[in-house]
């Protein structure tokens, strides 16, 4: 067998994990977008709109749209946020607490399920494997000035 680059299996892998979730999710004409932000959203106090990029890794424009398509569909709703009054905070609706509550369950059981096949050593190395890439990449330690000179 041909070896598979890390990045391969990490693409290959979250494609596999993303088109799963979305084909849960069209069931009931949503996206895993939808998903993932309704999980991101503080279901009592709601959250600033600014911080909600940022905690799901989404770029502003992406987010923007998520954002309209979940308030059109009665999802979240908008409020000034009486801290900051430049601010917005976003708050989810009954509906949105609901389907929040689906895609949590979800969520639960895609984890309890790969907890039931893979073992704790297993899962605390990938956690391991994981940690470490993110921290090369956020300390820019794979492409620097230093390698590209090299």
């Amino acid at each position: 067998m041909k070896d598979k680059t890390i990045d391969y299996v990490l693409r290959t892998t979250w494609l596999a994990v993303n088109k799963m979730y979305n084909e849960e999710a069209s069931q009931f004409d949503t996206t895993m977008a939808t998903g993932f932000a309704l999980l991101s959203i503080d279901p009592e106090k709601g959250t600033p709109s600014t911080s909600l990029g940022p905690k799901m890794g989404m770029e502003a424009t992406s987010l923007s749209r998520t954002l309209k398509t979940m308030q059109d569909k009665g999802l979240i709703e908008r409020r000034p946020n009486p801290e900051d009054g430049r601010g917005v905070l976003i708050f989810l609706t009954d509906f949105g607490k609901q389907k929040r509550d689906y895609s949590k369950e979800k969520v639960l059981t895609f984890n309890e399920t790969i907890k039931n096949n893979v073992s704790t050593e297993e899962l605390n190395h990938f956690y391991k494997v994981a940690e470490i890439i993110n921290n090369m990449i956020s300390n820019k330690q794979i492409y620097n000035k230093e390698h590209i000179l090299k």
